[in-house]
């Protein structure tokens, strides 16, 4: 592993490992790639960008790993009272309250992620950062241009499949 991979690992390990994270990988996001690949995959970026700025590294790959813990099958009407795209970032500010302690930041990164179609407005350079690495990723993922879960199994992170 690179020294890149470690620092990021580090800083999200405890999120890595836990149930919630783990459990994104049973939901498709972007085609074929799951939500926590993508997830992966956005904080993983958006940790990388975050240092070549001078940012905070440590609020872009939490925030970023955790703006899509929605934790339902976003096909699924029934689990999301209205639009999907609209819905999910308080959805998963709610889960990642619950999960772990939450920065004003980081709580905005995951509200903002989807601005300007919905959600809060971005407060940080992070948040603006994290919105445009998540729109990249997704249009990289949907090209299928990259394939995240290889950066998943270099992160020895297993997704946690209902039963």
């Amino acid at each position: 592993m690179n020294d890149y991979l470690e620092e990021f690992s580090s800083l999200t390990r405890e999120l890595l490992d836990s149930d919630p994270v783990r459990r994104m990988g049973t939901w498709r996001h972007h085609g074929p790639v799951t939500t926590l690949d993508h997830s992966l995959f956005v904080a993983y970026c958006s940790y990388r960008a975050a240092r070549m700025l001078r940012l905070d590294v440590h609020a872009a790959a939490r925030g970023a790993l955790l703006h899509d813990l929605y934790l339902y099958d976003p096909r699924d009407k029934s689990a999301h009272p209205g639009n999907q795209c609209l819905d999910h970032p308080r959805a998963a500010a709610r889960n990642a309250g619950r999960l772990t302690r939450l920065t004003d930041k980081e709580r905005n990164i995951i509200l903002s992620h989807m601005w300007p179609l919905g959600g809060a407005l971005p407060r940080s350079r992070e948040a603006w950062l994290v919105d445009l690495v998540d729109t990249v990723c997704a249009g990289l993922e949907l090209t299928r241009v990259y394939r995240p879960e290889r950066l998943r199994r270099k992160l020895g992170v297993e997704p946690l499949i209902a039963a």
